[in-house]
């Protein structure tokens, strides 16, 4: 069997089932313990500032691993990678369900993290390898719905688990379903094809500056934007992180800078339209995430609706994902993907407007139709952008295309979560006003992304 022309059936619909199953499980835990971080800090303990960190720790330990771990797949196997990333994600959502305390807690959920960054550093590269090139597109469009759909359904899958158990059974869902996908992973993923060339170097050194940049980055950006709304003596430490993460990210890409194969792909970045399509990917999944974290404060403190209001109203975005990607994987192939991506982002942008431009007294119905119309316009982006950011890298580097997929989004995610704090600490009445800044802030982001994703046409892509 060529494993550039995908798995065979009924091989390849169980591989399907084992990727699904494992990227919905690293995406969701990413959001799942938000609504019970009061309850965490309440039978720990521990302070709310400091309970924060059992959702952060989980956020760096998996954007930091994210590019070695893919090129650890280049090297290794994609399968390998994944495989031991899963297991590694089960025992530490034992360790989590165990824990008796907030530091215990914290690093079960730091090595969850890095289980989760095993799994989504090879998904999409191990997704080119299980389907046919003729039906790439339809698999990177169910892929990226299961991504969409999983962020939104966090928060709604804790509010069902927690109305019936308590906080350490969010991790109990993560065993029979992790243990299943070890399982047919190993008897269906498949294996990485025959290398024509050397494998990439994997150097501890350029590893650790790795994560030492997106760890001062991440706790500089959090410092300003979270902290920073209740401290601004949180301000100088900050920008001290901030810039000490600048510094160690211009050593660290001088090291990979001559690179054939470099750990943070250099070579990739230089090929114009994966370039464009990472730009695009940051600027979506900002606006994504302003919008996410701000509609909450909409609907229930300036609306003043119940949360089961709240949730029926937020489930118009992922059902129109649902609905929209699948045709948004048809259309890859037929029309430029720059095109569908722009055309999407455009779609996105205005959902995010009519949101802020709401009326005053708007109804459930209004709500919905304007976020189906932000769940539409993200599905019709993101399948054809997943598809360029693949396709373009060379087969030998489908893994460092995968990482830089996943690091586009949570660095996207980041930014867009300290971009929403920075908002709240000028306005933070929750009267509204705020939370409209950050839908337009949101929509200005999309349109961006929208742009960049245009300029690819003129590649042919």
């Amino acid at each position: 069997m060529n494993l550039q022309d995908g798995l065979s059936q009924p091989q390849r619909g169980r591989a399907v089932l084992v990727i699904v199953s494992g990227i919905a499980m690293a995406v969701m835990d990413g959001s799942i313990v938000n609504l019970a971080l009061p309850g965490i800090a309440r039978e720990l303990s521990a302070p709310a500032s400091q309970a924060i960190w059992v959702v952060n720790a989980y956020q760096i330990a998996s954007l930091v691993m994210l590019l070695p771990l893919a090129a650890l797949g280049d090297r290794l196997g994609y399968r390998r990678v994944y495989l031991v990333g899963m297991l590694l994600f089960v025992l530490s959502s034992v360790l989590a369900m165990l824990a008796d305390s907030l530091l215990m807690l914290t690093a079960a959920r730091a090595l969850q993290g890095l289980g989760a960054a095993g799994i989504m550093s090879v998904n999409t590269a191990l997704v080119r390898l299980i389907y046919p090139s003729a039906r790439l597109g339809r698999g990177m469009a169910l892929n990226s719905m299961v991504v969409a759909t999983s962020a939104m359904a966090g928060p709604a899958v804790a509010a069902a688990i927690l109305s019936v158990g308590s906080w350490p059974w969010l991790f109990a869902l993560n065993l029979p379903l992790g243990l299943l996908t070890l399982w047919m992973g190993r008897r269906d993923l498949p294996a990485n094809p025959p290398r024509t060339e050397a494998a990439p170097q994997f150097s501890l050194i350029d590893v650790l500056l790795n994560v030492l940049m997106f760890t001062l980055v991440f706790i500089g950006a959090e410092q300003l934007g979270v902290r920073g709304a209740a401290a601004q003596s949180a301000a100088p430490l900050g920008w001290a992180l901030l810039v000490a993460g600048v510094a160690v990210g211009v050593v660290y890409l001088r090291r990979q800078w001559h690179l054939a194969a470099p750990l943070f792909p250099l070579d990739l970045l230089r090929i114009p339209v994966f370039a464009l399509s990472m730009g695009s990917s940051l600027g979506a999944f900002c606006a994504q995430m302003l919008a996410f974290l701000s509609l909450p404060f909409l609907l229930l403190e300036v609306q003043g609706r119940t949360h089961m209001a709240a949730g029926l109203i937020l489930t118009a975005w992922p059902l129109a994902t649902v609905l929209v990607a699948p045709i948004a994987g048809r259309l890859i192939g037929r029309y430029p993907a720059g095109w569908l991506g722009g055309i999407g982002m455009v779609v996105f942008a205005c959902g995010l407007l009519l949101v802020g431009l709401r009326p005053e007294h708007a109804t459930s119905l209004d709500m919905a139709w304007r976020l189906a119309l932000c769940g539409a316009g993200f599905a019709l982006f993101q399948s054809p952008n997943n598809h360029t950011i693949v396709t373009s890298a060379p087969l030998q580097r489908s893994g460092a295309a995968s990482g830089m997929l996943g690091t586009a989004r949570l660095t996207g995610q980041t930014l867009g979560a300290v971009m929403l704090a920075a908002i709240y600490a000028v306005w933070n009445q929750h009267d509204g006003r705020g939370e409209t800044i950050a839908l337009f802030l949101a929509a200005a982001c999309a349109l961006l992304a929208g742009v960049s994703s245009s300029l690819r046409v003129r590649a042919g892509r």
